[in-house]
């Protein structure tokens, strides 16, 4: 049992009067230190902290614990069947909190690796000992909440005590410890919230939020338990309590508790004071991951080439493109453009081609599927189509190669119009030309 016996016996020993029907309790309650003998009537009389007991060896044997020496007394047969029942449900029936059954994953060296840190799901992670008094109370809070987030956030329980290694790898002292194994696994975070099933479930909803919201609405926690002051400044009474602040004014959370009520709500906010999101050209991989990979959808609209579509041609799709940004800025949504033929590996992953330009796509770069446009490049039809996409209606297909191609960089377009390449003169004066008036006669 290592270095948690001593907790764990402290438990045990407050409860074998009870189980010994009084024939323990008689023993002189003391501190020596393990090993040191006293001597009364001729027996010898080992001791444990806080309790010495009467040794017969041929009654109980010796057992050492970690630094400490535990002797059972002389007692009836009865006494010792108890103590022995006692004893197998602390060292054996008991050593896990959880049952097969429940919703709290069993997780051990030989399944952590590949079912959390391996995992792309939000982990909630309790680290306990069976003897903890504190571990046992959690479980039904604990099971509530395993229970509230089936389906969405993965719950377990790791048994420090039959897995050392685990606790040490992760720097468990104390029990319970949870930890919220979020998108970086190698960083967890500690859970210092109240030990309900409500906290308890709001924690990795929370995680995920920020994760949905990074770059857009900033996500924190403050334990108000330890930052009193602050919490009584804002009226915090009960917890978990939500608060949202935007220059200076603070509101009062009124959504719901899981991961997409929290982005919707955060996102609503924030969307009424923010620009409409630039259009930007697709020039480089950088720009095309940070209009793509930091969104949950980007719109990419391939426009005709600047010969066929002159600056105030091209102007205008993109001013339309910018008043749709602004209709559904509340999506938080990427939004770029690239001039035809200029990027064709990034057409050749959407499938655009053959119909012609412009043309539009909407891609998500996360499940690296996308939508084409199959109406009309107008304002009206693109609204329709992409209202469609807001609702999850409307035919997917995989992107080419399953990641997001390799772009041409090249320089942002001037703003200027096209124009074609000038021809040079040819100067004809040191040409000499055939005589076309002279006859070869065969």
């Amino acid at each position: 049992m290592g270095l948690w016996c001593r907790e764990a016996w402290a438990v045990c020993m407050g409860s074998l009067a009870g189980l010994a029907g009084g024939a323990v309790s008689r023993a002189r309650i003391g501190t020596r230190p393990a090993g040191q003998v006293a001597r009364r009537g001729g027996d010898t009389t080992p001791s444990v902290t806080g309790l010495t007991i009467t040794h017969t060896p041929d009654i109980f044997p010796f057992t050492r614990l970690s630094l400490h020496s535990v002797f059972i007394g002389r007692a009836p047969r009865v006494v010792m069947h108890r103590l022995a029942v006692f004893f197998s449900l602390l060292l054996g029936g008991a050593s896990a909190l959880y049952s097969s059954s429940s919703e709290v994953v069993d997780l051990t060296p030989a399944n952590f690796q590949r079912d959390v840190v391996n995992s792309d799901e939000v982990w909630v992670v309790e680290f306990y000992a069976p003897w903890c008094g504190h571990c046992q109370r959690l479980v039904p809070e604990y099971q509530k909440a395993a229970q509230a987030l089936k389906g969405v956030v993965k719950v377990g329980g790791v048994n420090a005590d039959d897995h050392k290694s685990l606790a040490q790898q992760f720097g468990i002292n104390g029990f319970p410890t949870i930890k919220i194994f979020g998108l970086d696994k190698k960083k967890p975070q500690d859970y210092n919230g109240q030990r309900t099933a409500k906290a308890i479930n709001l924690a990795p909803q929370w995680e995920i939020a920020a994760s949905d919201l990074k770059g857009k609405v900033k996500l924190g926690a403050l334990d108000a338990t330890v930052h009193s002051v602050m919490a009584s400044r804002y009226g915090v009474q009960g917890y978990p309590t939500i608060k949202f602040f935007h220059k200076g004014d603070v509101e009062d959370y009124d959504g719901g508790r899981t991961a997409s009520d929290i982005v919707a709500w955060a996102t609503d906010k924030a969307a009424v004071n923010i620009p409409p999101p630039e259009v930007k050209q697709l020039i480089s991989n950088a720009v095309l991951d940070e209009t793509c990979k930091e969104h949950p959808i980007c719109v990419v609209a391939i426009l005709p080439h600047i010969l066929d579509c002159q600056s105030k041609c091209r102007n205008n799709y993109i001013q339309m493109l910018t008043r749709l940004g602004d209709k559904y800025k509340q999506k938080m949504w990427g939004w770029g453009w690239a001039e035809a033929m200029a990027q064709s590996d990034l057409e050749q992953a959407l499938d655009i081609g053959g119909f012609g330009y412009p043309a539009l796509a909407a891609l998500n770069a996360k499940k690296m599927q996308f939508a084409l446009l199959k109406g009309s490049f107008s304002e009206d039809g693109i609204n329709e189509f992409l209202r469609d996409i807001s609702y999850g209606r409307g035919r997917t297909a995989p992107v080419r190669g399953a990641q997001l191609p390799k772009l041409v960089e090249m320089e942002a377009w001037d703003g200027k119009d096209g124009a074609l390449p000038e021809e040079e003169d040819i100067d004809l004066s040191d040409v000499e030309l055939d005589d076309f008036d002279t006859k070869t006669e065969l």
